[in-house]
């Protein structure tokens, strides 16, 4: 039988080779990845205006001194974006950081059925991966579902916070629900005339598809004052991507995103606000559309007022838990002309690349990206045991001084 991994490194066997130390002991020999574009305010300078805020928090559980584990990171055979996969690795790079804390990390390709139930019987301790899921003769079978039946742990959170998320109205309802803030909206199904708002609605709207991230489907347009403006948005959606859309009362305040990280042990919540600032357009609005993300063209800065950062920490961390996220998410939020955050929507499979989540460790816990990958991993990893069933070394949750971990 063809196995397929592609790439399995043993850190025991190749510790010489990459000239690694031992990472109870040693600094990641590559050092903090290069900052992304317009990542404003150095690290060091992120991290001091937080460091009281964050000194004491551990965002990450730890559950052994030593390299340990074995992690597959699960791709899928083509390169291209598809809508079944949310995070696009670079699952090289990503393993070379994996290998410096974790024994043994395989990328493994996905093709067929098969090739899912081996990697069930191969009981990795970790699966890592941005896949969805798979399409196998017309069946879909989601990826987070099957580790979860198998008890294998993973990466982010499972498919039921996965549908509230994907669908923009659903989260809407269930954070309104909760009694928490979000702007008034309606949806529209591709061929249904809106003859007017509701009555708590008033121009200007907001018009997005319902189920669409990255901004795809967002532009100048999105913004409309009039009815006649929002019909056009309305059928330009439905003609290009004919899917629901979802038209929100727009909010002119500023724009944040809440990365959110759950120690996996205590399962408590960190909270990092970012403001997210599009230059304006010739109307003289800020809107984060599609090419502004594609070009990286928006700027990136800590949220330094105390108040404001707390005030999204709250939102950010409450919605979190109404979506039923566990791991890791972002959680996009918008002020109202009063100042009030409001919920817009969430990312509970958020890119693991130079995005906004990855700059939202960095700015408020000085973390480098190798940090938070590598912490990202140990804080699911399963808990080695000894042939008796009991937990070997450390208990699950003992937080362990490890250099790789501390923010720098």
């Amino acid at each position: 039988m063809k196995k397929q991994i592609e790439h399995c490194l043993d850190v025991g066997a190749i510790q010489d080779t990459l000239q690694l130390q031992d990472p109870v002991t040693a600094e990641i020999q590559t050092g903090p990845m290069p900052q992304p574009p317009h990542l404003k305010n150095p690290l060091a300078t992120a991290h001091t205006k937080h460091s009281n805020r964050y000194s004491g928090s551990q965002p990450f559980r730890t559950t052994s001194s030593r390299t340990f584990g074995r992690i597959e990171i699960v791709i899928v055979p083509t390169a291209q974006p598809s809508k079944n996969v949310a995070i696009t690795l670079d699952a090289k790079l990503i393993q070379t950081i994996l290998c410096k804390r974790f024994r043994k990390v395989a990328i493994t390709t996905i093709k067929n059925r098969n090739d899912l139930e081996e990697l069930a019987k191969r009981q990795p301790d970790l699966v890592f991966s941005g896949v969805k899921y798979f399409q196998f003769h017309d069946q879909d079978v989601w990826l987070n579902d099957f580790l979860d039946h198998h008890q294998i742990p993973y990466l982010g959170s499972p498919k039921s916070a996965l549908d509230c998320e994907y669908d923009k109205t659903v989260a809407k309802e269930l954070v309104q629900r909760a009694g928490l803030s979000t702007a008034p909206y309606i949806r529209v199904h591709p061929g249904e005339t809106l003859l007017q708002l509701p009555t708590d609605m008033q121009f200007p709207v907001f018009i997005k598809p319902a189920n669409c991230g990255d901004s795809i489907g967002i532009d100048s347009a999105s913004l409309a004052f009039t009815h006649l403006e929002m019909q056009r948005k309305i059928q330009q959606l439905f003609d290009s991507l004919r899917c629901d859309v979802l038209i929100e009362q727009y909010l002119p305040g500023n724009e944040y995103s809440v990365g959110i990280i759950e120690n996996d042990s205590t399962k408590r919540l960190t909270a990092m606000p970012i403001e997210i600032r599009a230059e304006k357009n010739t109307e003289g609005h800020r809107i984060l559309d599609f090419q502004t993300k594609k070009n990286d063209a928006e700027e990136v800065l800590s949220v330094t007022d105390q108040k404001i950062h707390r005030a999204l920490s709250d939102l950010g961390q409450s919605v979190f838990r109404v979506l039923g996220g566990t791991s890791f998410g972002r959680i996009d939020v918008r002020m109202c002309a009063s100042g009030i955050p409001h919920f817009m929507e969430a990312n509970l499979m958020p890119g693991l690349k130079k995005g906004y989540f990855f700059r939202s460790c960095a700015l408020n816990l000085g973390m480098s990206y190798e940090q938070m990958i590598i912490g990202l991993a140990e804080n699911r990893i399963k808990p080695k045991t000894s042939h008796s069933g009991v937990r070997n070394r450390q208990q699950i949750g003992t937080i362990i001084k490890n250099p790789i971990l501390q923010p720098t």
